[in-house]
């Protein structure tokens, strides 16, 4: 079996949304490894204050946590994406196995990422969850290939509505925001216009 990734975004000396990382991590270990014991990662992170818009990542399995590492972080710009489809594909948890996300990264073309079309829904790009606005609300798909940790902080605190969105609604929506982990609310946002539909 592969192993298992939390990635979290250290602020100013802060880890970023951790209770929803030990959920996340927790959760996963309790799937795939029944009776494992429970883990905080607070307990296992090494911060301190001159460490800003860094990215930690910890990799773990059934036995407990394997490796942490911290590095700078630059988010990588998305201007357009791409829609593909993937019936098929399945990244329910969070692990080292991107194969398949990379199959269909490398399916974009000309544009910068793709948003990822299952069974006629919009899920989520290679490497974040999205969100649509209506002119009223943000929307983000009911069923994402990956629940994000950022994404449930934003259902919680009411900032974000789910709901299933077809690829045919997209022309409803007039903005789309990318995020995850790294990738704050807000940071990553452009027009739908800019969403190229081959399918």
């Amino acid at each position: 079996m592969c192993q298992f990734i939390e990635t979290i975004r250290i602020d100013r000396g802060e880890a970023c949304n951790l209770l929803y990382h030990d959920k996340r991590l927790n959760a996963t270990r309790a799937h795939f490894w029944p009776g494992s014991d429970c883990i905080h990662l607070a307990e296992h992170l090494k911060l301190s204050s001159d460490m800003d818009g860094m990215k930690c990542r910890i990799l773990y399995d059934g036995e407990g946590i394997k490796e942490i590492s911290y590095a700078e972080y630059t988010m990588r710009p998305v201007h357009s994406l791409r829609l593909v489809c993937s019936d098929g594909i399945d990244y329910t948890y969070k692990s080292t196995d991107r194969e398949e996300l990379n199959h269909l990264f490398a399916r974009r073309g000309e544009q910068d990422d793709v948003l990822i079309v299952k069974q006629g829904l919009l899920t989520d790009t290679s490497i974040a969850n999205i969100a649509l606005f209506d002119g009223a609300d943000w929307y983000t798909p009911q069923s994402p290939l990956l629940k994000g940790t950022r994404r449930e902080a934003l259902i919680d605190k009411g900032i974000i509505k789910e709901r299933e969105i077809t690829m045919r609604e997209l022309s409803s929506f007039s903005f789309v925001r990318l995020f995850n982990a790294m990738i704050e609310w807000g940071a990553l946002e452009l027009s739908t216009e800019f969403i190229y539909n081959p399918l």
